[in-house]
């Protein structure tokens, strides 16, 4: 039996990739402490995990963080990207770290495995020479010679000129939107111990022993200079429903297959439901679909009155409505596209906050679905991509090829196969 201590960012997003790996690592007989939010304890220990409060610095009680931090909503974009790395990722590193010390002090760990957005436990690790997994919540941040910075949203250009763009590029977006985290990174790395490191913070310092992706190879771009430590899994299959939820009474509308079923969701934390929930809404008002929308966990009645052909509900288990979907439509966040693919559902995208413009443009340039390319779209819009989705096979049909890219093998299990090597070495 080995001994692993989880940590993740305080954030839905970033706790909810993690625990497939937590129920696996136990059913394997291994011990599993998860240092997180107190909001998840209930989650964790669900997963079989033992629940650890992380430091009250990172506990973000909110799942929306303009509510913890009405400041934020100041800010909108690159601006805004930079303040959540400063207030929410940067600022509770030291005591993230000196949290995990005090942990390893009472019971060591054979090894970390942590969020890679999740920076104490990181540096914690450097510090100790533990060996330490990341796990990746979104599409790979790491820069390459082949892509443009993380955060643009741009497609790759090949050839000599793609590589002269990418290259100036990273030097502007460097300077220009991280260089002002490279001395907060530096600062945190003194306070625990650590030499600094001239690097932003999605430039990891010391490369970990594995980096597990949390989505299939064909999703992302290509890269010719992909660390070997980087193990693309595919999205983990969704563990079964909470035998306590009951189905909603028009449940069987959307098992039944009569007409095509229309998923509309904004994940966890970009919850505005003007932004696409109700434009979709609107826009599929009058289509020969069931539209099935989810509320973000707040009561159904804030979207108003629905179309014949809407259902509502704040919430559903993905597993169980996805298998019956026929379309996403989503803001893009990293989790609901992933789970999307994993039932071979096609998408349409429409997000520009947090990652979203990198994982809606992968959405496009790996053709499981179409790129409305705005958080804000029109109804008019939402619609022309739901038709274009059901009337163009491609989309399903790319889809359910990343779907089986993963083969038979629960990407849960690949992960294990992976930190047991890991230990091994």
């Amino acid at each position: 039996m080995a001994r692993f201590l989880f940590a993740s960012t305080a954030l839905a997003g970033h706790v909810n990739p993690g625990l497939p790996l937590v129920r696996a690592l136990t059913a394997a007989g291994h011990r599993v402490r998860f240092m997180t939010g107190s909001a998840f304890e209930d989650a964790v220990t669900r997963a079989g995990a033992e629940f650890v409060a992380g430091p009250p610095e990172a506990d973000f009680r909110e799942p929306n963080l303009d509510r913890q931090f009405p400041e934020r909503a100041a800010y909108q974009g690159i601006k805004q990207l930079q303040w959540d790395l400063a207030n929410v990722f940067v600022a509770p590193t030291t005591a993230q770290a000196e949290r995990v010390r005090k942990l390893l002090a009472e019971e060591p760990a054979d090894a970390i495995v942590s969020d890679v957005s999740c920076y104490g436990p990181i540096l914690e690790a450097e510090r100790a020479r533990l060996p330490i997994a990341l796990y990746g919540i979104s599409v790979l941040p790491f820069p390459s010679v082949d892509l443009a910075p993380f955060g643009l949203g741009l497609a790759p250009m090949s050839g000599p000129a793609g590589r002269l763009r990418n290259r100036v590029l990273h030097a502007l977006v460097r300077r220009a939107v991280f260089g002002f985290s490279i001395g907060l990174m530096d600062a945190q790395r003194a306070r625990v111990g650590l030499p600094p490191a001239g690097r932003t913070p999605i430039e990891i310092a010391e490369p970990p022993a594995a980096y597990l992706q949390m989505s299939p190879r064909g999703f992302d771009y290509p890269r010719s200079d992909l660390p070997e430590w980087v193990h693309f899994l595919g999205h983990p299959r969704a563990s079964a429903p909470d035998p306590d939820w009951t189905p909603p009474a028009w449940w069987d509308e959307v098992t039944r297959g009569d007409r095509p079923v229309v998923v509309v969701t904004q994940g966890t934390l970009a919850t505005d439901p003007d932004a696409l929930v109700r434009p979709a809404i609107a826009g599929l008002a009058d289509e020969d679909v069931l539209v099935v929308a989810l509320s973000a966990g707040a009561d159904p009645a804030v979207l108003g009155p629905l179309p014949a052909n809407t259902r509502a509900a704040a919430y559903l288990p993905f597993g169980g409505l996805f298998r019956h979907a026929s379309v996403v439509v989503t803001n893009g966040g990293f989790g609901g596209v992933q789970t999307a693919i994993a039932h071979g559902v096609p998408l349409v995208v429409a997000g520009r906050s947090e990652d979203k413009v990198e994982v809606t443009a992968r959405v496009a340039f790996s053709g499981v679905g179409v790129n409305l390319r705005t958080g804000t779209p029109k109804p008019a819009a939402v619609r022309d991509g739901v038709r274009r989705v059901l009337h163009e096979p491609g989309f399903a049909a790319r889809a359910r090829a990343l779907r089986d890219e993963a083969g038979d093998t629960d990407p849960a299990a690949r992960a294990v196969e992976v930190l047991e090597r890991l230990l091994n070495r």
